[in-house]
């Protein structure tokens, strides 16, 4: 039986795609990238433009608009994805544009590319690219099946090195890279940290019993579903204390979506307060606990139920620790405490979702306070 080639594997992916109304565009150079980007935004923002009588922007607005997009770290970039941008037009109204609709995934457009061509230190033509309004948030490197995987890995890196980063470049805001080799798919983050972006940071992805999902078909049919594929760039993805962007493991995902369903459904059920309302999640040293413990508290804070979340540790260097990784996760939500005073004042404000505090202290605080 003849192997499948490469090529036979990216078209696959994107028949797969396109039977999940992924829309088919043909995107030969970074040209035709900039004008595609143009024209979903102004889908995306049609009913901004069309408060002020417009159906498009101006090439100058747009230009505005890529020179917005263009400065920063990729701290910074990644943030203006989810802001709106106030663009003032030529008329000097004022539009509030919107990149990518975080709440609700199926208020954004959702199309895939292949074969796209980009001049940067090095010419380089990409297997398969997702674009979310035009911009392009998700890079997949395909080999034939028999061939190592790592070899997608290694040409992701060349990539980063010789093209993704160019001047000008909207590559430079994809936020996931995919690999796969037909019988081995993984995913991992878009980082230049050199600890980060070893082979052992690539992760496959699973479902929510912890099997791993490795042919390409079956990751394509759970992984890009569009809710899916957003929930991993939105809502589980964060930035580390050194800026580097990291993106949760299935397992974390399973248990942070668990840890959600135990609160509703102990709040529902009006078992607060007792064992039946409670849980645990137990994992290894270097699992990712505090980041999965982080990303249950902060979407905790979400819910119209929930005033305040405590984050309780037994020891003050962790407490120190906790404090400073949970303030890079999401500046202004977490207040610590150096006194069961200070810890009294943090929790009366009401700014304060997320406290960080020691056993101790909050017993001291339990026993001084009705």
């Amino acid at each position: 039986m003849a192997v499948q080639s490469e090529a036979a594997l990216e078209n696959a992916l994107i028949h797969a795609l396109e039977q999940m109304s992924y829309e088919y565009v043909k995107i030969e150079e970074e040209s035709n990238l900039r004008d595609n980007f143009k024209c979903q935004l102004e889908k995306h923002n049609r009913k901004q433009l069309a408060e002020i009588g417009r159906e498009h922007f101006t090439e100058s607005e747009f230009e505005k608009i890529l020179l917005h997009l263009e400065g920063g770290s990729r701290f910074e970039k990644s943030k203006k994805l989810r802001d709106l941008y106030p663009l003032e037009t030529e008329n000097g109204e004022r539009v509030w544009v919107e990149f990518l609709n975080k709440k609700q995934w199926c208020q954004n457009e959702f199309q895939v590319s292949n074969q796209i061509t980009i001049e940067g230190r090095k010419k380089c033509r990409y297997d398969v690219t997702i674009l979310v309004n035009g911009l392009p948030l998700v890079h997949v490197e395909l080999k034939k099946r028999g061939v190592a995987i790592r070899e997608a890995f290694n040409q992701v890196h060349r990539y980063s090195k010789e093209s993704f980063n160019s001047d000008n470049s909207l590559f430079k805001y994809i936020q996931v890279f995919v690999i796969s080799n037909g019988t081995d798919s993984r995913y991992f983050a878009n980082t230049v940290e050199r600890n980060k972006n070893s082979f052992d940071f690539t992760m496959n992805w699973a479902n929510a019993k912890n099997t791993a999902i490795k042919d390409i078909k079956d990751f394509t049919e759970t992984f890009f579903q569009k809710s899916t594929l957003l929930n991993v760039i939105f809502t589980y993805s964060v930035f580390d204390t050194n800026n580097t962007l990291l993106i949760m493991r299935p397992y974390q995902i399973a248990a942070t979506e668990r840890m959600l369903w135990k609160i509703r459904s102990a709040y529902q059920a009006k078992k607060w307060s007792t064992t039946e309302g409670g849980g645990y999640v137990w994992h290894t040293t270097g699992s990712g606990k505090t980041l999965t413990s982080f990303k249950a508290a902060r979407l905790a804070t979400q819910l119209d139920f929930i005033d305040k979340v405590f984050f309780v540790v037994d020891r003050k260097d962790l407490d120190y620790q906790t404090m400073k990784e949970y303030q890079r996760f999401s500046p202004d939500s977490v207040n610590g405490s150096e006194s069961t005073a200070g810890l009294k004042r943090n929790i009366e404000k009401d700014g304060n979702r997320i406290i960080v505090t020691t056993i101790q202290k909050l017993n001291n605080l339990m026993k001084s306070e009705d």
